[in-house]
């Protein structure tokens, strides 16, 4: 199965990212299960969550279903196999130099896939992404031959790219669509319409090189679930703890600003946003985060499941949009990962320096680096 309009992240739930409180195993897999039978039919994992458990799991809650009753996406880069974690950092990219060399890419990249594959209970991915590359990963052809040779194996029958962990890499992507674009069927990015930037500035890319966009954090951090509301607790471990101090408040001003047409169209908050998501050019998928929040006042996970399966179909004017725009408009707001004007040091996994060809990437795309992908707020 291809990507459909709505998909199930196993990063929901709190087992194996750090939003709201952890599910037991049983009531995740009952998540995941009624996602399915509610008509959300992509799947996401990546083999790092959990160090393997993640894949472990959703193939436990797809056992026994029909395999063309869903579309299976993995995603693999982080190598937690022979690398060391690196505290909140993580573990490092396959492509570091103190790892393998690239002439060993593509053989880390055939076990990597094998191996969650196994874990999963599958023979064959219906997409396979990059998993948070390095700057060789995005450039680099021993990365993509790599992946090529695992779509002529049979491990997937599709491939992709999945930026991250935090937002950035405009133009390391478009570099990527460029340079590998036959070879790049989906890109996942981070977009929803309080977090248009920087993201919606690679959309044009993915539209002419035939890539579709999936969406992460479609929920704002669970703003657009209407159930994190100003006051709210969130545990030291949450990763939202780490979002500037207001994000809450600010965000649920926003809201209120929408409401008006999400009461005109018959929608929920997070419907709404799904719905602009998939509005935009190349978008053809949204993952938000399903997140269980403490409080008496919290919707139930389940709930969560059931409303963004049941995303209809439905168009924003023009008027509606830029109503949209304005609102959301969050240029500048952030500190980008990737290729950087700011990054003068020596290149990290997330983080490196703006060099002449990725200055040519902006030109040939209408982006200014010092105009269009700077931090400009004050601190």
């Amino acid at each position: 199965m291809d990507l459909t309009k709505t998909a199930f992240g196993t990063w929901s739930g709190g087992r194996f990212m750090h939003y709201g409180q952890p599910l037991n195993e049983e009531r995740w897999i009952d998540l995941a299960r009624l996602a399915h039978s509610k008509g959300t039919r992509t799947f996401l994992t990546a083999d790092v969550y959990g160090n393997g458990q993640a894949d472990a799991l959703l193939g436990r809650a797809l056992s026994g279903l029909p395999r063309e009753s869903y579309c299976l996406i993995g995603a693999v880069g982080h190598d937690f196999y022979t690398g060391k974690r690196d505290g909140s950092k993580g573990y490092p990219r396959f492509t570091n130099p103190e790892l393998r060399r690239p002439q060993d890419f593509a053989d880390y990249l055939s076990m990597a896939a094998e191996k969650s594959l196994e874990r999963c209970g599958v023979s064959q991915f219906d997409y396979l992404l990059l998993h948070n590359p390095d700057s060789v990963g995005y450039t680099q052809d021993a990365v993509w031959t790599g992946m090529q040779r695992l779509v002529e194996t049979g491990l997937t029958r599709k491939l992709g790219v999945a930026p991250g962990p935090a937002n950035g890499f405009t133009l390391d992507l478009l570099l990527c669509f460029e340079r590998f674009g036959p070879l790049i069927d989906a890109g996942m990015i981070i977009l929803n319409p309080f977090e248009p930037w920087p993201g919606a500035l690679v959309l044009p890319g993915a539209a002419q090189f035939g890539v579709d966009v999936i969406t992460r954090v479609v929920d704002y951090g669970g703003i657009f679930h209407d159930d994190v509301r100003p006051g709210h607790q969130f545990g030291q471990s949450d990763h939202r703890s780490f979002r500037p101090g207001g994000w809450v408040e600010t965000g649920n001003i926003k809201l209120d600003r929408l409401r008006p047409i999400a009461e005109k169209h018959g929608v929920t908050a997070l419907q709404l946003a799904a719905a602009w998501c998939l509005q935009q050019p190349a978008v053809k998928c949204v993952a938000p985060t399903l997140i269980q929040e403490v409080g008496t006042n919290a919707k139930t996970i389940e709930e969560k499941a059931v409303e963004l399966a049941a995303t209809p179909e439905i168009r924003l004017s023009g008027e509606e949009l830029e109503i949209v725009s304005e609102i959301g408009n969050n240029k500048g707001c952030m500190h980008l990962k990737g290729a950087s004007r700011s990054h003068t040091a020596n290149p990290v996994a997330d983080q490196w320096s703006l060099n002449p060809e990725l200055e040519s990437v902006g030109a040939r795309w209408g982006i200014d680096p010092d105009r269009d992908l700077l931090f400009s707020h004050s601190e």
